[in-house]
């Protein structure tokens, strides 16, 4: 939290030591409160039985209904080489059901975006 008072000083805000331990004090109280960034804890997916990983590079999973089946199906993109993985869903919404991945391909070659 020292660094949000260091933040706001760069802005030309004047905080003595009392000032700055008060608002890191209502920062911290907010954070508890709101319950932290608000976001569920991580969890690993699994699809066809075995965990959901990129060949290469970091992951930018997108979930979409590609099948128009009413539920979302998980698209992984990986940075690496660009390629793109489906995942259709055969489950629902709430409880997905992911099953053996299938590539992105343009006739017979893999389907890339480039990256930079």
């Amino acid at each position: 939290m020292p660094v949000v008072v260091g933040q706001l000083q760069e802005y030309g805000m004047k905080f003595n030591g009392l000032v700055a331990a008060l608002v890191v004090s209502l920062l911290l109280i907010c954070e508890l409160l709101l319950g932290g960034d608000g976001l569920e804890p991580g969890v690993r997916l699994k699809a066809d039985g075995k965990l959901i990983d990129t060949d290469v590079g970091h992951a930018a999973p997108f979930l979409f209904d590609l099948d128009s089946d009413g539920d979302r199906d998980l698209l992984v993109g990986q940075f690496g080489d660009g390629k793109l993985k489906f995942y259709f869903n055969t489950g629902t919404d709430k409880k997905p059901v992911y099953g053996k991945p299938e590539w992105f391909k343009i006739g017979k070659e893999f389907g890339k975006i480039p990256s930079g």
